[in-house]
């Protein structure tokens, strides 16, 4: 579960819709606090049981680089509304979503596509479907194939529990507990609750059988032709850092590790991380663009 450190919007931020043929998905986006965007923009997924706000703390900072960043909720998740149909939750299907929202944000343009943990299993079927104007994939946490270590537990464990007895019961004794343990402030452990159970059930479910049996695509990834980016913290305990710096060689992928960093290197060390993005960001705009006029 990634946990923002704050809430209050930064400026330049703003929550918003973006309607797409797929639906209308809850946002924030984040403009320079001064002059305009001038570079491509950047769309960022979140983990499973995450939502648009695990980015709050660089979208400030990565707006100010002159571009628009966009984070969103996935179907199900927080405040975008989500079926009953187990189906809508694979994947290949948030995939799609994902690419409707690219062709909107970027209007056009080719978009800057990053997946945090379970966000960069999704993201990587919006590069492989191909539909989509991608600039560059940042794969954040993330990993080649289904979660495994401490948080494939917690995953089993979700699955075990919460079609029996529901999310009240997996906040009350699983998510709330461990939230106060680790000294979690009073606001945000309510937010963290409320976006728990603002959670669609099922989504949920799906989403956990799609974080744990994910199959290894990376060969595939890998012939993308697209700029790729593996970024992580060096104490992550969700897939292993070694399993993460393996994929990046895999993929030809540049590789980043971020000093002192867990599971959500946005949350837990955002200049960093912020400061990384731009720089591999406008290193694929330089090449993009020579390329298209070379």
């Amino acid at each position: 579960m990634s946990t923002p450190r704050f809430l209050t919007l930064p400026p330049g931020v703003s929550s918003e819709q973006i309607e797409t043929p797929l639906g209308s998905f809850a946002a924030l986006e984040a403009l320079p606090v001064s002059g305009v965007p001038e570079r491509w923009p950047a769309l960022l997924v979140p983990g499973f049981t995450g939502s648009k706000e695990d980015f709050i703390a660089v979208l400030q900072t990565l707006a100010q680089a002159g571009r628009r960043v966009i984070a969103v909720d996935m179907r199900g998740q927080y405040e975008t509304p989500g079926p009953d149909d187990p189906s809508a939750y694979s994947c290949a299907a948030l995939g799609a979503d994902i690419d409707a929202i690219a062709a909107v944000v970027g209007q056009g343009e080719p978009v800057h596509l990053l997946g945090h943990s379970f966000g960069g299993l999704v993201a990587r079927e919006t590069a492989l479907n191909g539909t989509a104007k991608l600039a560059s994939l940042t794969l954040m946490s993330s990993g080649p194939a289904g979660i495994v270590g401490p948080r494939e537990r917690m995953g089993r464990v979700m699955l075990a529990e919460l079609p029996e007895y529901g999310l009240d019961y997996m906040w009350s004794n699983r998510m709330e507990p461990e939230a106060l343990a680790a000294g979690v402030p009073d606001d945000i452990v309510a937010f963290l609750r409320k976006r728990l159970l603002a959670n669609h059930p099922t989504g949920l479910v799906a989403m956990a059988h799609e974080v744990l049996g994910a199959s290894d695509r990376c060969a595939e990834l890998a012939g993308c032709g697209l700029d790729l980016l593996v970024l992580y913290g060096e104490h992550d305990d969700g897939w292993p850092p070694l399993l993460q710096a393996e994929m990046a060689r895999r993929l030809d992928a540049e590789c980043v590790v971020v000093p002192g960093a867990l599971h959500s290197p946005a949350v837990e060390a955002p200049e960093t991380t912020a400061a990384a993005l731009t720089r591999f960001w406008n290193t694929a705009e330089s090449r993009l663009l020579q390329h298209q006029h070379g």
